[in-house]
């Protein structure tokens, strides 16, 4: 073998991390980020610690820190740090951005490493939890992305030293949408217990060339309008404006790196929640030069996390009935069956049948089931009709539905012949409707319940609660509105049919 094969080898086996066989992930940002030698750490973070001298908060439940080297965000990181010392905490989740990884409307927990170290020590990560998280398509398992991304790793040894002992919950967020932001919070909200801190990992505004973010030219008042810009993003955030905040990253384009975490965060937060504003800093203004200028943020969140509020130990997943019962095929032809059906009504005001339309019926979508068409225009609800007792064949309530729900749902007018390509189809095919003999035996998210009281009943599909952020007492108190009932009904005297659904829609197949 030639010597510059050698080398190259030799090479290429330095830089490889040695993290894919590993269990225990060892922080890359030592010595770089932050010292390399442990006790020059702790004296780094003890100092930025003694600088403060605010008073501590009480139940302090989640945070938001900067994740910058620690010789410019640390000690704006200290204010956040210092209201959680010696609190006990049995779990700590980090939702951090993704800074090298597109994944979009994903999450990201580690794989195989069942620890984290860093030069002050090693932190074992919630395995339990982490396998929970695991069952949602939302998350992806790459022990790589960890490795690779700072926003979570920086926030470690500062816990470290707060804390002590506690289980890590390390999440590198991606690139979200509302939808799937709030979806993430309904997720990590259901898995929760009043032990658990939230830490929102972002830096705020990058300004400069270097961040290709220069809405305003560098002059004497940089330095305000980087401020006032930073300031009002983060008046949104302690108002809980979970949509307040995304518009303004929107109409402004504040290149504030972990925004979707904190969309998360307002989206988890409980209705007794109070927010604080602890810190705020600039790389600018301790360097002088803003040329290019890093903004930091600390804030702190209190209240109770609302263990009560979600079922514990229950998935929020919609597809709960036994999803063998139809096949992929029988899905697609059933979803093809339901649009081109309302597409050949709407032209020739006439019910087609499926040899017309060129689609064969299977064994499977002749089941005998109940089912509902839901149609959605741009994410909006566009109309919902179905029937819940088995009747008839799947395939023959599908065509009927279909047209009912874009045509004679009166809660909204009738679709036209312009909207249909925006059309999204969805249909959620019913198992046989049971009685339960208590609002408490209804599980979220499973189950689909019908409400029956002195005449009046209602129904809702089992995804309306997960996709409203609904809890139990909530969903029944919209499901006795809906009835014509009095908010409270469901307390007494009313009696409960649950049924399940497997989901499916044009989007996912």
């Amino acid at each position: 073998m030639k010597a510059n094969t050698i080398t190259i080898l030799l090479l290429l086996m330095i830089s490889i991390p040695a993290y894919s066989s590993q269990t225990v992930l060892d922080s890359p940002l030592s010595g770089s980020w932050y010292p390399s030698n442990p006790e020059t750490l702790k004296s780094q973070i003890d100092n930025y610690i003694d600088n403060v001298h605010e008073k501590k908060l009480k139940d302090v439940i989640a945070l938001i820190l900067p994740h910058a080297g620690y010789t410019y965000s640390g000690q704006t990181a200290a204010y956040g740090i210092k209201e959680i010392i010696g609190e006990k905490y049995s779990r700590v989740i980090v939702l951090g951005p993704s800074h090298r990884s597109y994944m979009k409307n994903s999450i990201c927990v580690p794989k195989n490493f069942n620890a984290f170290k860093t030069p002050l020590g090693t932190t074992s990560l919630d395995e339990k939890f982490i396998d929970k998280l695991k069952k949602y398509p939302e998350v992806i398992l790459n022990d790589q992305t960890q490795y690779n991304e700072h926003s979570v790793l920086m926030e470690l040894p500062l816990l470290q030293i707060a804390l002590g002992q506690f289980k890590l919950v390390p999440i590198v967020v991606g690139q979200l949408d509302l939808g799937t932001a709030k979806k993430i919070g309904d997720i990590l909200n259901s898995l929760i217990d009043d032990q658990t801190l939230i830490i929102a990992s972002s830096d705020f505004t990058h300004y400069g060339q270097r961040f290709s973010y220069t809405p305003f030219p560098l002059n004497f008042q940089t330095e305000a309008k980087i401020k006032k810009l930073d300031m009002e993003s983060v008046k949104e955030i302690e108002d809980i404006n979970f949509k307040g905040f995304s518009k303004y990253i929107s109409k402004t384009g504040i290149t504030a790196c972990g925004s979707d975490p904190i969309l998360i965060l307002l989206a988890m937060l409980p209705k007794n929640t109070q927010t604080f504003f602890l810190n705020y800093d600039t790389s600018g203004r301790q360097t002088g030069d803003f040329k290019n200028s890093v903004s930091y943020v600390s804030m702190a969140f209190t209240g109770t996390w609302d263990s009560k509020s979600y079922n514990k130990n229950k998935t929020l997943e919609i597809v709960k009935a036994k999803d063998d019962i139809l096949t992929k095929s029988d899905k697609e032809n059933l979803l093809k069956l339901a649009r081109s059906t309302l597409v050949y009504y709407m032209k020739n005001r006439a019910m087609p049948t499926p040899e017309q339309l060129g689609i064969k019926i299977t064994p499977g979508m002749r089941q005998t089931m109940g089912v509902f068409v839901t149609l959605h225009e741009q994410g909006k609800l566009r109309g919902c009709i179905g029937e819940i007792m088995p009747k008839r064949s799947l395939y023959v309530a599908v065509m009927h539905q279909s047209i009912n729900a874009a045509l004679r749902d009166y809660r909204f007018s009738q679709v036209q012949t312009a909207e249909l390509p925006d059309l999204e189809f969805e249909i959620s095919a019913l198992t046989p409707p049971k009685p339960v003999s208590s609002y408490k035996d209804i599980v979220i998210g499973k189950d689909g319940i019908i409400i029956s009281k002195n005449g009046y009943s209602a129904v809702y599909l089992p995804q309306v609660a997960p996709e409203q952020g609904w809890n139990l007492a909530q969903t029944l108190t919209h499901l006795s509105r809906k009835a014509g009932l009095p908010s409270n009904a469901w307390k007494e005297g009313a009696k409960f049919t649950t049924f399940q659904a497997i989901v499916f829609n044009e989007k996912r197949m």
